[in-house]
């Protein structure tokens, strides 16, 4: 080795050895008779320290024309620091050089290679390999990599098996838009990158596998966000013959392990909610359950009063912003116009103040006598210096609406707190949701998902209320994991494809492997993926997964440290079968 210690190695005990430190200039001090350079890996910190007339001449020129980021050698005794940095493990010691050499020099970098850089993301995504030198970007990775081996332990030690299964497949309808590769040895036709190993890991099962996991990269063509990327990893898992409560204890006990094994946090028990809950008091099925603040409907005590915008509601909803009373009409107009946003789409806001002396005071006090108010606030268990806050219209878009006001509100009243952990299982969610552009339903999980087998006989009847028996974890408003029971019997999953719109002939080239399968023994089965990217994105404190992958992608998806995607040469695409039609396209 280069080196014999790393640069955030050394500590007291090691004062009057020798070391060599090898790692990257961090920064240079220079007050002429003394040099300080701080050396820089993936470990930490050091202190060098040059003295004229005890370091050699040449070691001190060498020092005197560093420059950041030149990769460097230095050789020399551990001595006590006499002004101690508290701030660094190697805050106690420095190295005092007797041999320096550069390894290789180094370009001025495009920004400053701290925790508070001075680089944009875009400059930083283009010099990704420079941006990975800083402490703040390899602690997340740090904590990808704990993460990893901690998932692989506790499943290792469930008796699972990691199986990995095919990257080039079939592209199918349902879901997401696939990327597709094209295939040169079959010209004209394509493989299509997993949106997940779904089918795959039920063919597992069938093959008597009763515990699989796979730490896998999946890719969707969907436009991105915070929490997406093109290509992402899943914990991905199944289990044979097992119930719904089976599956749940077995991953609930996997987050617990890793919040107590990494965060040192316990979790508890985590509360079960059904989707109708989840959607009835918080307007989404990934609810934020740190805060309270649940929808309360008011249609009884609002309407029929004159108010047009209430009385022509679908839905009259409040939520109760505990203290804030005292809010002033700036304030208020703020909120106001946040719901009117076009992403969100509220015609206005109504509000309510109850205040300290037991008045009331509201936006619509015209149309509603004291006494009517003080229902309201009743309703809303609300009590002097509170204030409520109301939104009306279709009830779907007024759920939506209210559930985007109670996040900004929790964020406002610092209710959110990353350091605060909240989890839950959201279950029972309907098996189907109806399209009207197209006419028909659609899965809402996949078309693989058993139906509650309490609701079985509804889905040649009924299929529009039909639950799932699927369940989706939720940490914090985020959803990080989500699974179902699957179908196992071929003539189920017949009639699953039949109500999805499949024809036979549609569904026999579709899943015909599958439903093939199906008739030498299918096992009771089901399963689980977590989103990984996220859940370390969760542990680190962070809502954006970019910075717990190594190289990722824009919001646009490019890799532009690459340029990537870039276009193929016309020999490349003839040689794919694709160059003509994209010949005759330009022209």
């Amino acid at each position: 080795m280069l080196r014999t210690h790393t640069c955030g190695e050394l500590r007291e005990e090691h004062i009057g050895q020798q070391v060599t430190l090898t790692g990257w200039v961090q920064k240079i001090r220079d007050k002429g008779g003394m040099i300080w350079i701080d050396v820089r890996d993936r470990y930490g910190v050091t202190q060098l320290i040059f003295e004229e007339g005890k370091t050699s001449k040449e070691a001190i020129e060498l020092a005197r024309h560093a420059g950041r980021e030149f990769v460097i050698s230095a050789t020399g005794e551990v001595v006590k620091r006499l002004a101690v940095n508290d701030k660094i493990p190697t805050g106690q010691i420095e190295v005092k050089v007797a041999e320096f050499k550069y390894l290789n020099k180094a370009k001025v970098p495009p920004f400053m290679i701290e925790d508070e850089t001075d680089g944009g993301e875009d400059l930083r995504m283009k010099y990704r390999y420079l941006d990975l030198r800083r402490g703040i970007v390899r602690k997340n990775l740090e904590i990808r990599h704990e993460m990893l081996q901690k998932t692989r332990s506790y499943l290792s030690n469930q008796k699972f098996m990691e199986v990995e299964t095919p990257v080039l497949i079939k592209s199918t309808p349902e879901g997401a838009r696939d990327f597709v590769v094209p295939s040169r040895m079959n010209p004209g036709q394509f493989y299509a990158l997993p949106q997940s190993p779904q089918t795959f890991k039920q063919l597992l099962m069938v093959s008597g596998f009763d515990r699989y996991f796979q730490i896998v990269k999946c890719f969707r063509d969907e436009d991105l966000r915070a929490d997406r990327q093109p290509e992402f990893t899943q914990i991905d898992c199944e289990m044979s013959f097992v119930t719904r409560e089976d599956i749940l204890e077995t991953f609930e006990g996997l987050i617990r392990y890793l919040y107590k094994e990494i965060k040192n946090v316990d979790l508890g028990e985590l509360p079960h909610m059904p989707y109708s809950e989840a959607m009835s008091k918080y307007g989404s099925d990934k609810p934020d359950t740190r805060f309270g603040m649940e929808f309360v409907e008011l249609n009884e005590l609002t309407q029929n009063n004159g108010f047009v915008v209430f009385d022509s509601a679908e839905l009259v909803l409040g939520i109760n912003a505990e203290g804030c009373a005292e809010y002033t009409r700036k304030q208020i107009d703020e909120l106001t116009d946040f719901v009117k946003r076009p992403q969100i789409g509220a015609k206005g806001l109504v509000y309510l103040k109850c205040n300290a002396d037991g008045t009331f005071k509201s936006s619509v006090d015209k149309f509603f006598s004291e006494e009517d108010l003080k229902k309201w606030a009743e309703k809303c268990n609300a009590k002097p210096g509170d204030l409520i806050l109301i939104l009306a219209g279709d009830a779907d878009a007024t759920r939506k609406q209210m559930c985007e006001l109670r996040l900004e509100m929790g964020s406002r009243l610092g209710l959110r707190d990353k350091n605060k952990v909240s989890a839950l299982w959201v279950v029972d969610f309907p098996l189907l949701e109806w399209d009207e552009e197209t006419k028909r339903y659609h899965a809402m999980h996949h078309p693989f998902t058993s139906p509650n087998p309490e609701d079985m006989e509804k889905l040649n009847s009924d299929p529009g209320n039909v639950r799932a028996n699927a369940y989706d974890m939720v940490i914090n408003g985020v959803e990080v994991g989500g699974g179902s029971i699957r179908i196992y019997d071929r003539d189920v999953q017949a009639r699953m494809f039949e109500v999805l719109g499949f024809t036979k002939e549609e569904a026999q080239a579709q899943f015909g492997f599958l439903m093939s399968a199906f008739e030498y023994g299918a096992p009771p089965h089901g399963g689980i993926a977590f989103g990984f990217d996220r859940l370390c994105a969760l542990f680190g404190g962070q809502d954006s997964i970019r910075d717990f992958i190594a190289f990722p992608k824009n919001t646009s998806g490019r890799d532009i440290m690459i340029d990537s995607p870039s276009a193929l040469d016309q020999a490349q695409l003839e040689e794919l079968s694709i160059g003509v039609a994209v010949k005759e396209t330009n022209d």
